[in-house]
């Protein structure tokens, strides 16, 4: 493929000034702290099949002008138009970030060619009823949307079932493979670099399990996806087996990819063809709305109100479906990973506090679970997501399920005064007691949301949906100035595990290790687990 950092020509990533020496990020900032957030005016945005709800979020004309004004001076359009187009947004590793072009309906012709490989050896598969069960081993960005994906349309089964080993605990690869047929098996590898410890521990250990079971040719129930295919192949998968994507596919962003062939091998190809459908018709509302009415610029200017100017450091995910419980973790990786910098492109301090904490469950769970911290504990901006239709046959359900998540959304905003309060008490209540009393049952209320309305839940609206996020976060890494689509700070942490265990390799060796590069806590359990771990490997 053509290198797509020479598609445009690349914006100077270091120009870009700190947010608090702006002008307009001063006017933004003193907007956001006097906008309206009671709720008054009704801000309804329809995209993509999807129709967002933003009345309890920050707005004013003052909020507004300021909002255009700094999206201009961040050059929005013009960065907009880099992301879009396959241009360099990626500063730090020099390179796109062109996972839109993954769904694009003509994308070229690099992308046709793997799309069609996939589809036809899913059919392939299909046709000749070839294994039973999917094990995917992957981790992060390799696993989150397939089981997110399964969850929603597989709830009720398929014809394979699939197992997701992830974590490198052993109990994770012996729970995914317990109960399953190794001759009816395919076990799906998915690493963007094919060097990531956990996935290619569990592999091992997965074809280990073949051999035992007296599998003659292992490699033929291996597929890998990856943008490294020379190491997969190396490792031992059959070059037709192996779907490569490219570089400039971040890893929370490669669902698109040939990553989803476990998805289309479980709920099928139809299912990842509507959700590319989906997630092409949010990315042509980014591209081509205009700014008031742009729904991931709208939902992003809300966010960066709420964390850096209103003082919100958490976004809580209330999904009211069940189906949906998997987008929760998804998003923390999408948001958290790529919005948890402090240090803009060029090397600064961002001045500003930038990604929120992530967190949420569906509900109604999350009603008995923490909603008496959002509503009277510090809180957090709250994005509520529901589907108008339900997919089963009890509608006094999906009646309760949305009375729900209207009723919590307007406590969170309105809230309750304690004047309120007390002229609901009981006149014949002690006034002392009711006057206690009614200060533990005020509601400050003014708490920011929004409502993401699907019409149901289909392979379209999830598509749709995620691409939502997906701009909705690019916007604001691009207004603190900083970069979304690296991850540096996962680094250390890979450094420190290979020096660990190294030490244990030299203790285990008889070596004298007489100085270790560790912290007293560190060094003291990495001498007080040794002996454990060599037991293990004896």
């Amino acid at each position: 493929m053509k290198d797509s950092a020479s598609i445009l020509t690349p914006i100077p990533a270091h120009d870009s000034p700190a947010l608090p020496t702006m002008a307009e990020w001063q006017a933004f900032r003193q907007a956001a702290e006097l906008a309206d957030r009671k709720g008054e005016t009704l801000r309804i945005i329809e995209a993509a099949g999807l129709s967002i709800d933003l009345s309890a979020q920050p707005t004013s004309e003052a909020f507004t002008e300021a909002s255009h004004a700094l999206l201009r001076a961040r050059e929005f359009k013009q960065m907009r138009r880099q992301l879009l187009e396959g241009g360099v947004v990626n500063h730090t590793e020099d390179r796109a970030a062109w996972h839109s072009m993954l769904r694009e309906p003509s994308p070229t012709p690099e992308v046709a060619h793997e799309r069609n490989r996939l589809l036809q050896f899913v059919q392939r598969a299909d046709n000749e009823r070839r294994w039973r069960h999917v094990l995917h081993i992957g981790i992060g960005g390799s696993d989150w949307g397939l089981r997110l994906t399964v969850a929603a349309f597989g709830y009720t089964g398929t014809w394979r079932d699939i197992r997701f080993v992830a974590n490198i605990d052993g109990h994770a690869i012996e729970g995914g493979l317990s109960g399953l047929n190794p001759h009816e098996t395919v076990v799906v590898i998915a690493s963007k670099s094919f060097t990531t410890a956990e996935t290619l521990e569990n592999a091992q250990r997965a074809i280990e399990w073949l051999r035992a079971a007296g599998v003659k040719h292992p490699e033929r129930q291996l597929v890998a996806v990856t943008a490294r295919p020379t190491i997969a192949r190396k490792f031992g998968v059959p070059k037709d087996q192996i779907f490569p994507f490219w570089d400039w596919v971040g890893g929370r962003f490669s669902f698109w990819s040939s990553v989803c062939v476990s998805t289309a091998l479980t709920v099928g190809t139809d299912v990842m063809a509507g959700m590319l459908a989906g997630a092409h018709a949010m990315d042509e509302h980014f591209r081509t709305a205009p700014i008031n009415r742009n729904a991931p610029v709208q939902l992003a200017l809300a966010g960066v109100a709420n964390r850096s100017v209103l003082g919100f450091s958490s976004l809580n995910i209330s999904v009211y479906d069940s189906r949906l419980f998997h987008l929760v973790p998804y998003l923390q990786q999408l948001e958290m990973e790529s919005l948890g910098k402090s240090v803009t492109l060029a090397g600064e301090p961002v001045g500003v506090p930038t990604g929120p904490a992530v967190w949420g469950m569906p509900g109604t769970d999350a009603q008995h679970t923490f909603f008496q911290w959002l509503h009277q504990g510090d809180g957090a901006a709250v994005d509520f997501i529901i589907c108008q239709q339900a997919d089963h046959r009890w509608p006094d359900h999906h009646q309760q399920l949305i009375a729900n998540c209207l009723a919590q959304r307007e406590a969170l905003l309105r809230g309750k005064s304690y004047e309120d309060v007390l002229a609901e008490m009981d006149k014949n209540t002690d006034p002392d007691y009711a006057k206690w009393l009614a200060k533990h049952k005020v509601y400050p209320g003014g708490r920011p949301s929004s409502l993401i309305v699907l019409p149901r839940l289909s392979p379209y609206t999830l598509g749709a949906l995620i691409a939502l996020y997906e701009h909705k976060v690019f916007v604001q890494a691009l207004i603190w100035g900083i970069n979304p689509f690296d991850q540096w700070g996962v680094e250390l942490g890979k450094t420190l595990t290979s020096r660990i265990r190294k030490d244990w390799q030299n203790m285990a060796d008889g070596k004298t290790v007489t100085r270790m590069s560790h912290d007293a806590s560190t060094q003291h359990w990495l001498q007080r687990f040794a002996p454990s771990i060599s037991r293990e490997n004896s």
